[in-house]
């Protein structure tokens, strides 16, 4: 169900009932409004997006969590490019939830600059400063400032795309020399943190199906400079029960860790270990 919200109060932005509504069913998220004239979180354990986008000194110390992580976790060394993967991963995933989220639940689409975003991610906390966003005609918060009225659905899929791409680009500039991937692997992981967190979170919000629906037109195939699909598709269960499933545009290495263990949404993973582990997973 679509939250509509009044117009927000001074303290507050057009988006903060949906970051409000995220963290309700994934308290391992919390998002943090800072008003214009406060300066983002720069103490230890925070980062600033617009420093991993330099790919310096800061980037550096933020894949050392994930390379430590990894030793910890699996008992060996990973490759640089897998420990940076990694740590994309890691920032990416929750970043696409900060679009995507507000999008799902209030057909808002705020826009983040670079400069706008700092990440604390060992407490799960990523502390933003919401200035412009975009949303349909009939949306209470279109008289705002900062909003941007577009004027159909696929507009404002369209807002969402160039946002994720905005926000991403420098980020992808930083880690690319790290991940040794070209720009159609970065963005075709791009495409996958779009679709698996969205997914994730409708999934703990009772609303899996719309959000398969709604991410299959936002990402159909033929929108650059994103790769390949939403890619839902459904597999039969041993009861005949539907166990929704898609398929990655990208990869995300774990393979070199465990070769035997590859993630259920991999392509590498054929569709009888799929309802295997779909399986198991739910609940008797």
């Amino acid at each position: 169900m679509t939250l509509v919200t009044p117009a927000p109060a001074a303290t507050q932005s057009a988006v903060s009932a949906a970051y409000t509504r995220l963290t309700e069913v994934f308290p391992s998220l919390h998002i943090i409004e800072q008003a214009a004239h406060e300066p983002l979180p720069a103490d230890t354990g925070w980062v600033r997006t617009e420093q991993l986008a330099e790919g310096g000194a800061a980037l550096d110390a933020f894949l050392a969590w994930d390379d430590a992580q990894v030793r910890k976790d699996y008992g060996q060394q990973a490759r640089p490019d897998v420990v940076a993967s990694f740590g994309l991963h890691r920032y990416a995933w929750p970043a696409c939830l900060l679009i995507t989220v507000p999008w799902f639940l209030q057909r808002r689409v705020p826009r983040f600059p670079a400069a706008h975003v700092s990440f604390q991610r060992a407490l799960g906390r990523m502390a933003v400063r919401v200035t412009d966003f975009a949303c349909l005609p009939d949306d209470p918060a279109a008289t705002l400032p900062g909003a941007h009225v577009v004027p159909d659905e696929e507009a404002l899929r369209a807002e969402v795309r160039a946002a994720v791409a905005d926000h991403l680009q420098p980020v992808l500039t930083g880690f690319g020399p790290r991940m040794r991937r070209g720009p159609r692997a970065l963005w075709g992981m791009a495409t996958d943190e779009i679709v698996e967190g969205l997914w994730y979170v409708a999934h703990l919000l009772g609303e899996e199906r719309r959000a398969m629906t709604e991410l299959a037109e936002l990402l159909p195939g033929t929108t650059k400079p994103y790769v390949g699909q939403a890619a839902f598709r459904e597999l039969a269960g041993p009861q005949g029960e539907p166990l929704p499933t898609r398929d990655r545009a990208s990869c995300c290495l774990f393979y070199t860790l465990r070769p035997e263990d590859t993630c259920v949404t991999c392509p590498r993973t054929c569709d009888a270990d799929r309802i295997a582990r779909l399986t198991a997973a739910q609940p008797a």
